[in-house]
């Protein structure tokens, strides 16, 4: 079972916009995972957010310009996604099994964006299915970026994929990596539990 709808039950959309909006009160910056991404390709360009959840990256990405698609398996944060902005294509699927065809949508997106530790959150051994799908979508040239927990601390579950562990995923889906940083706001990647890694096809 994907660990996320182990963990919450699929019911917590609500709750989670919530925590955000409360950050959002406090000054906090919720705009990283958008900024990073649009320092990669230009406005205009065409953005497949993979787990979108309750849609905030890619409604920021939307606002900036960018041709936007969002793909979530659970109903909760999809419902949020969809209150906000009911005029974006929003998508219920699982990411292992996830064809944009089935759904009407041309594979040919120059960026996908894995934000808010998808990959420790899939059901386990789904992990190098999911790289393999999301790497089909990219249109030749196109990148993955991705960001997620590597220790208990940047994880409400148990840690899951390892980095030599996606990157071997990537290598199997026919990617390439590029980089590597340690947040969303692009500092080095040291070593630590956090890391964002762009690969392109």
């Amino acid at each position: 079972m994907n660990r996320w709808k182990e963990l919450t039950g699929g019911t917590s959309g609500e709750d989670y916009a919530a925590r955000f909006a409360a950050l959002a009160g406090n000054g906090r910056d919720m705009h990283g995972e958008a900024r990073f991404c649009a320092a990669l390709v230009s406005p205009g360009a065409r953005v497949l957010d993979a787990g979108c959840g309750t849609g905030r990256v890619m409604i920021r990405l939307a606002e900036l310009g960018y041709d936007c698609v969002g793909v979530d398996l659970d109903a909760s944060m999809l419902a949020v996604a969809r209150k906000q902005e009911p005029e974006l294509p929003w998508i219920q699927a699982d990411l292992a099994e996830f064809d944009p065809a089935a759904h009407g949508v041309a594979a040919d997106f120059d960026l996908v964006v894995a934000a808010g530790n998808i990959f420790p959150l899939l059901a386990p051994g789904t992990e190098a299915t999911v790289v393999d799908r999301l790497a089909a979508t990219l249109r030749p040239g196109g990148v993955l970026v991705a960001g997620f927990g590597l220790d208990a601390a940047h994880l409400p579950v148990p840690p899951g994929i390892t980095l030599p562990e996606y990157d071997a995923c990537c290598t199997a889906a026919g990617l390439t990596f590029v980089d590597r940083f340690a947040t969303w706001d692009a500092h080095p990647y040291e070593g630590g539990g956090y890391a964002v890694s762009v690969h392109r096809r």
